[in-house]
């Protein structure tokens, strides 16, 4: 891959990684009820599951979609039901003083896991595979995965550091209600382009 395709890559990567969708709100979330450092999990669970979901869409899931498309609807109807729980959960989420006592920001593994049922993440690892490794060739893969790797971390830093901007913003309980149930409603207004388009 050469530095100028690598360059747009990282440009491509950058851009739909820190726009809102499903990732950002739950960090954005995370940073507000559980502080940085308990989000860091969080965070690196995003950055590096995400790139790993790359590099196997890349050598050969993509493959998988086009040829059995009952596969995307299972896992439309799976991403669906999960959101919903997940939007129940931030909407419920405790005062940032009784995090501690009453819930546990994601841990790595499950903000890994969480890629697979996330229909952003679906898209922009199908998006960057097309355009910049469309051979599909090992290599090219590796690189697309990794620019998404280093990107990642930028990105999901950001969005715990607005969150925890705006945790002391968000001290009263009723302020902090609106917070989580506007999250909440975020995250599933998110889905809404993905689930139903065609």
């Amino acid at each position: 891959m050469t530095i100028d395709l690598f360059l747009a890559l990282i440009t491509f990567a950058f851009v739909t990684s820190v726009t809102p969708g499903p990732n950002n709100v739950m960090l954005l979330a995370s940073g507000v009820n559980f502080g940085f450092r308990r989000t860091i999990p969080h965070m690196a669970g995003v950055a590096v599951g995400h790139a790993f979901m790359v590099f196997l869409v890349g050598v050969g899931l993509m493959g998988v979609f086009i040829s059995y498309p009952p596969v995307q609807f299972a896992l439309k109807v799976v991403s669906a039901v999960y959101m919903l729980w997940l939007a129940w959960k931030i909407a419920n989420a405790a005062p940032p003083a009784g995090a501690q006592r009453a819930g546990r920001p994601f841990s790595f593994i499950q903000a890994a896991a969480f890629q697979w049922v996330n229909p952003k993440a679906w898209i922009m690892s199908l998006a960057a595979v097309t355009l910049y490794a469309p051979g599909q060739e090992w290599g090219a893969v590796a690189w697309v995965a990794f620019g998404f790797l280093c990107v990642g971390w930028t990105t999901t830093i950001i969005w715990t550091v607005l969150g925890l901007g705006l945790r002391r913003f968000l001290q009263k309980p009723m302020a902090l209600r609106v917070f989580n149930y506007t999250m909440a409603a975020l995250l599933l207004a998110s889905l809404v382009p993905v689930l139903f388009q065609g």
